[in-house]
């Protein structure tokens, strides 16, 4: 709901009072690049958007905010892909892109403590002359932050060795609702009390406002070696990802890519991909030299044993950072085939990455449209890229029906509706598929704990019961599956 006219006046002269004439934007065209996040198929303008330097200042518009009941949603990057970010009507954006400073890399304990607006490339570059790196490595790692990289819980392309954000990150500081900064997490590895830290990673912005992160950081493998498998079957390449896995590899990254992605990617980043593959396998190995050698044999076997039609195996900087190169460019690269495209971000159990593979294909002939699938296989996170035509008439909403579909598969098989993007506006129905009125409940309770007032981007993320009831949703019930077709293997 917008704001009356006098709250607005109100909070437009109480900000004004807290923040110089060029941290607060007010007029419309100015305005217009915070209408949305990265999933740009929603819009909408804020009545302010603020852009605090200090702590001091982000705990006094809260304050504000809280007094005149004015809802906030945090912004970081704005590279988000589920609407995380998108404005409330009568609330205002507080950017956090001015925390931008690393403000001490600790050698001893191979920790960062970073604002949250620094980039997550920046944090492995400052840490790259100590032989450290900062592991979680989102495809849009050159521009997104880390504050927001906490606020979705991100991953990328080495977390299924070296896990998500919340496996590498030690401590926060957060603004409350009531304008109070506290610390969760400490420097030692465990803290007494409940699990607040994990709790605030992937709340999306609903429970508190970032303005300070502890990272762990990662000395750099000693020998790292990259192999690229083609597969003349979509199914044989989803069902080696599982065969690898079994085998006891935990590769540092296992990437899957199907045709129209490697043709998109190769067109874009010249990476040497073979065109004639119906899908490739990226798979990173890291380790001592010794135990990289012994890997490398066994992942080599594995995957012509998977029926791998041909296998390169890339061994120097260069070859990798190349064939990485075309991977990490896929979604541009896919943006160049389409006029728009619609990402989607299911997890899955390893083991269904074929089957779930097939039933895109055939949804995909369903909604008459096209999909590229670019994904983390290696921990089974699906982003099908959905490929339709804003500016033909009922195209997005079918784009979106098809991506609801799958996420919704996703949870039929025993996977999540999201692995690192978060559920923000774009999978709040969703949400009624994968959880029960109970456990809804639950989340709100959660919610109520941080934010009685329900000021911290609203409507985000949790469904309500009424909502989910009038979508007929709630139809997934004491863990039973009701889908015999789906293989339980």
């Amino acid at each position: 709901m917008p704001l009356d006219l006098n709250t607005k006046n109100d909070l437009i002269f109480r900000l004004g009072e807290i923040l110089p004439p060029a941290s607060l934007i007010t007029k419309e065209e100015d305005l217009k690049p915070y209408e949305c996040d990265g999933l740009s198929a929603y819009q909408r303008l804020p009545v302010a958007a603020v852009l605090p330097d200090t702590i001091e200042q982000v705990q006094q518009i809260v304050k504000v905010c809280s007094q005149l009941q004015v809802p906030i949603v945090a912004r970081g990057a704005g590279t988000g892909l589920s609407g995380g970010a998108l404005p409330h009507e009568g609330g205002i954006i507080l950017g956090l892109s001015r925390f931008n400073k690393i403000l001490d890399v600790d050698l001893k304990s191979q920790t960062a403590r970073v604002q949250p607006g620094v980039r997550n490339l920046a944090i492995s570059e400052a840490a790259r002359p100590f032989g450290l790196y900062y592991a979680p490595d989102p495809s849009s790692q050159i521009a997104c932050s880390i504050g927001g990289n906490v606020a979705e819980n991100a991953g990328g392309v080495h977390c299924l060795k070296y896990g998500l954000t919340v496996h590498n990150i030690q401590q926060i500081k957060i603004v409350t609702i009531d304008g109070e900064l506290i610390t969760l997490g400490s420097e030692t590895l465990d803290t007494p009390g409940y699990d607040l830290l994990g709790l605030m990673t992937g709340s999306e912005g609903m429970l508190g406002i970032i303005v300070e992160i502890v990272v762990k950081l990662l000395p750099k493998p000693h020998a790292v070696s990259v192999l690229m498998a083609s597969f003349d079957k979509v199914e044989d390449a989803g069902n080696a990802v599982a065969a690898i896995i079994a085998e006891g590899v935990i590769p540092a990254g296992l990437e899957m890519m199907d045709k129209p992605a490697i043709h998109a990617a190769e067109a874009f980043a010249k990476a040497n991909y073979p065109l004639d593959a119906e899908a490739i396998l990226l798979c990173e190995l890291d380790g001592d030299a010794e135990q990289l050698a012994e890997q490398i044999c066994l992942v080599d076997k594995t995957l012509l044993n998977a029926r791998a039609s041909n296998i390169v195996i890339a061994e120097s900087a260069e070859e990798q950072a190349k064939l990485w190169a075309g991977r990490k460019s896929a979604f541009p690269a896919v943006g160049r085939i389409s006029p728009d495209y619609y990402c989607m971000d299911g997890t899955i159990p390893r083991k269904q990455i074929a089957f779930v593979l097939q039933e895109i294909s055939r949804l995909s002939e369903k909604f008459d449209l096209g999909v590229a699938n670019v994904f983390h296989a290696g921990d089974g996170n699906l982003h099908p890229l959905i490929l339709y035509d804003a500016n033909k008439e009922g195209e997005l909403e079918k784009a979106e029906q098809f991506g609801a579909e799958i996420l919704e598969l996703s949870v039929k098989v025993g996977g999540t509706i999201t692995g690192e993007h978060g559920v923000g506006h774009e999978k709040i129905d969703q949400m009624c598929v994968q959880f029960s009125p109970a456990e809804l409940t639950q989340f709100f309770a959660v919610k109520s704990a941080f934010d009685p007032m329900s000021l911290l981007n609203p409507g985000k993320a949790i469904p309500t019961l009424h909502r989910c009831a009038e979508l007929g949703a709630m139809h997934v019930h004491n863990g039973e599956l009701p889908h015999p077709e789906i293989p339980r293997f």
